[in-house]
């Protein structure tokens, strides 16, 4: 048998900028999970599990409730000698909350969908972006990445030496 709802019972629905912020706190979840950023010193870390494809952390800063960071791997781009790919984040520890700020170095939103972009545009670029970031932290996760394998980077090693 089958139950009908009365017409006045909606389901609520989730909007896009509703999903954006879940992807935010998974984001924030798996992030934490795997390299606990929030507690490291500013500086470059290195996560190496002999696959030779080291995952390279910088923790660029950090604020009272924030950190920023760029996730990439340790590889660089021949043309503008960056880590190419990376993922710039902000980690929001008050709300638990990651966010992909830009994916590129050179890139921002505004390179990619100009400067006067609808609302629409502005979450669907979010949205684009930090379900990338959400799969590669878990792909990370899976490889066997995570704090055991972070270890200071060859930089980090050298300021703290001085």
């Amino acid at each position: 048998m089958t139950q009908v709802l009365p017409p006045a019972t909606r389901i609520p629905r989730i909007g896009r900028f509703g999903w954006l912020m879940g992807l935010y706190a998974e984001n924030h979840t798996r992030l934490v999970a795997l390299f606990d950023p929030g507690h490291l010193a500013v500086g470059g870390y290195v996560s190496s599990i002999g696959d030779g494809l080291d995952v390279r952390l910088d923790v660029l800063d950090q604020h009272r409730y924030t950190t920023e960071l760029r996730l990439s791997y340790a590889m660089t781009d021949p043309v503008t000698g960056e880590p190419d790919p990376s993922a710039y984040l902000r980690l929001y520890r008050d709300a638990r909350q990651v966010e992909a700020t830009h994916c590129y170095v050179g890139r921002r939103w505004q390179d990619v969908i100009g400067m006067f972009p609808p609302p629409a545009e502005v979450v669907g670029h979010r949205m684009r972006m930090n379900t990338f970031l959400g799969k590669w932290l878990q792909y990370l996760g899976e490889r066997g990445h995570g704090v055991a394998t972070l270890a200071p980077g060859a930089e980090s090693a050298r300021l703290a030496e001085a």
